[in-house]
């Protein structure tokens, strides 16, 4: 499972992705994950099969689907802001029910 991650400047997205790697590790989820922010994931989305959004960009979700043409969905605020990992898992198999 690739997972991108984006929010405004990448920062609390990266703190996110460290629990996701953790939570993956210690359910044996295969995860590729990586954080960008909204300047800076034109160069890797292609590479990842889901995109998640921080609450601060959710305005831009439209607009990054139909930029990347792949599944989008906006973390929830209350999930984001505890990094909820369970609940963050479940919204990724809900976009990408293969895994």
């Amino acid at each position: 499972m690739k997972v991108l991650l984006i929010c405004a400047g990448g920062m609390s997205t990266s703190i996110l992705m460290k629990k996701l790697e953790k939570y993956a590790a210690a359910h044996e989820i295969e995860l590729e994950i990586l954080a960008r922010g909204m300047n800076d994931y034109d160069d890797v989305y292609s590479k990842f099969d889901v995109i998640l959004l921080g609450p601060q960009v959710s305005y831009q979700k439209s607009s990054i689907e139909n930029d990347t043409k792949k599944p989008v969905a906006v973390i929830a605020p209350y999930d984001y802001a505890v990094g909820n990992s369970e609940n963050i898992f479940k919204q990724i198999k809900k976009l990408y029910p293969g895994q």
